[in-house]
Parts: C-alpha cells; sequence; structure tokens
C-alpha cells in the first residue's frame, strides 16, 4: 500500500460522473491507488467502469450511511484523501421520498467526515450542484460562489445540508476541504432517469418524451468530461476550505433541447408530452464559473451540440 503516493477513497464510483471520473484519474495517476466505494443501489453501475483491471484500481461495495463499513475501509486501504459523489440525486424521487435524500446526502457524509478526521484524511473533496442556490430569475446574474444557499427540493436541501458539514469540519477540526458545485451534467453512463437520457431512450424506442409544463425552464449544461476535468484540477490545486463553480458555456430551456434532440432523430414536435409540472420546479439554475476559471484554469471545451452527439451515439 505504501507504494503508492496516494490513496484516494471515491464514493460513489460506479454513478455517473464518478466512474466519468475514475476511468480519467486511473489511468492518469498510476501512483494513485484509488478504491472505489459504492452502495450499488439503482443508478450505479459497474460496467461503466473500463479501468476495473487496472492495479491501482480496487472496488469496496459499503454503504456510506453505516459507519462500520467505512471503519472497514479506512482500516484495510489507509486513504489519504476522499473524493466524495456517492449521493441520491433525482429531485423527483427526493420529493417523493425525502428521508432516504437526508440519510444519504447529509447524514453518510457526516459519517465520512467523522471517518476522515479520525484517519487524518488530507483532502475531503465534496461534489455538490448548482441547485444549492435555488431558483434564479430571468434577468438575475449567474450563481457566485458567496451566494446565500436557498435550496428548494428535498435533494437540494439535503446536498446543501451535507456542504453546511464539510464546512464545519472545516472550520471546527481544521480539515482540508474542497466543494465544488457542478452544473446540469449530461454524456455516458448517466441513468436513463435523468432528462436527456430519458427523452433520448424513449425516441430510440419509439415513444414520447414527457416535458415539464411549458419547457421554460432552464438549465446550464456541461458536458461530464469536461465536469470531470474541473474536478480533478481543484482536487489537485483547490484551495483548502474554498469553494469553486464548476458550470457550463450552455444555458437552454428545456424546450430548445426537446427541440434539438428531436431534430436529431428526425421527429416532429408531435412527440412531446406536456406533463403536470413538477413541484417547487425551480425556473432558471447558471453558474458563475470565473473564479474557478481564474484561479484553476477551468474551462470547458466540448460544446452543448457536440455533447449531445456524442451522449446520441452511446445511448444507441
Amino acid at each position: 500500500m505504501d507504494a503508492y503516493e496516494k490513496t484516494v477513497v471515491v464514493t460513489g464510483g460506479a454513478g455517473f460522473i464518478g466512474s466519468n471520473y475514475l476511468n480519467v484519474a486511473v489511468e492518469r495517476y498510476p501512483t494513485y491507488r484509488f478504491v472505489n466505494v459504492d452502495a450499488l443501489t439503482y443508478a450505479a453501475n459497474l460496467d461503466s467502469i473500463s479501468v476495473a483491471g487496472k492495479d491501482n484500481y480496487s472496488f469496496e461495495r459499503a454503504d456510506i450511511r453505516t459507519a462500520s463499513e467505512l471503519e472497514a475501509i479506512f482500516e484495510k486501504y489507509k486513504p489519504t484523501d476522499i473524493i466524495h459523489f456517492a449521493a441520491e440525486s433525482h429531485v423527483d424521487n427526493s420529493i417523493e421520498s425525502p428521508r432516504v435524500f437526508v440519510e444519504t446526502n447529509v447524514l453518510g457524509t457526516e459519517i465520512l467526515l467523522e471517518q476522515s478526521r479520525k484517519y487524518g484524511i488530507k483532502r475531503f473533496h465534496y461534489i455538490s450542484t448548482d441547485e444549492v442556490y435555488g431558483t434564479l430569475g430571468l434577468d438575475s446574474r449567474s450563481s457566485l460562489e458567496s451566494d446565500v444557499l436557498m435550496p428548494n427540493s428535498p435533494y437540494s436541501a439535503s446536498k446543501a445540508g451535507g456542504e453546511a458539514l464539510v464546512r464545519a469540519y472545516h472550520e471546527t477540526y481544521g480539515l482540508d476541504t474542497i466543494v465544488t458545485r457542478g452544473s446540469n451534467n449530461f454524456g455516458p453512463h448517466q441513468y436513463k432517469e435523468k432528462f436527456i437520457p430519458l427523452f433520448i431512450t424513449n425516441l430510440l424506442g419509439g415513444k414520447n418524451v414527457p416535458l415539464y409544463g411549458t419547457g421554460k425552464n432552464i438549465r446550464n449544461w456541461i458536458y461530464v468530461s469536461d465536469h470531470v476535468e474541473g474536478i480533478d484540477v481543484a482536487f489537485h490545486k483547490g484551495k483548502r476550505g474554498e469553494i469553486y463553480n464548476l458550470g457550463g458555456n450552455t444555458e437552454l430551456e428545456n424546450i430548445a433541447v426537446v427541440k434539438m434532440l428531436l431534430k436529431e432523430f428526425g421527429k416532429s414536435e408531435d412527440s412531446i408530452e406536456y406533463v403536470t409540472d413538477r413541484l417547487g420546479h425551480d425556473l432558471r439554475y447558471s453558474l458563475d464559473s470565473s473564479k474557478a476559471k481564474k484561479d484553476l484554469g477551468f474551462e470547458p471545451k466540448v460544446s452543448f451540440e457536440d455533447g449531445l452527439k456524442k451522449t446520441i451515439e452511446y445511448y444507441k
């Protein structure tokens, strides 16, 4: 074990963003050992991990809500760093069943932080979301890291709760923490309940696409490989205790995304099925990522159009 420069526990590494991160990082850093800790809930998929055969990759099935399971992993691997992706993340599910989101995203984060404090972890990187800011008006400026958090869904509230604990462990115990807040991700390995993969798979199957309300809600999109690059540079170069927005360059109404998909599939707007709007549906998210650009050199490279084409190819 001591031969490795770092031993990085990656929670939720069988999920969408976590697996994309591991597929890059395991090959990029052969002197690091990566330990993927995942409970393998419904949205996880170990087949998404292309680096599973590498010597510096290990997998441990464990639930971050169970302290004894985490303790055994910390004892076995003696990790130096944590990148914490693991989360319940589907807003509709959080509206139906808020408690599991609080248990995983708040309590699970606290248990992980406590183990990290006990074992002297050198860096704890918490993967958060633009949704913690709450909704923006159409004419509002983009969200800054210093803005007050006003989450509106049980999902975003639970992510903000986890973030608050990360801050508390930094301020109270001196734990070296980093928080990155990403905008809406899309790309390979995303579970098909989410907006873009759901619509792609429906269109591939000859079904209509269910669009909430009028489709006028606006989201800031980032292709997952760009987000992964931002996470990696923040993990290595971010200043302890800091928060960084990692947003894409594209803000689009949901209806505009749907029309782009319909065009790619040669379908008419008759394929849109307008459904009752989501409860408490935030109108707009938008991240100002100028701090990450200035401090870390972060800049998304994949255009929304190119990313969408790659994503369609993946689901085909």
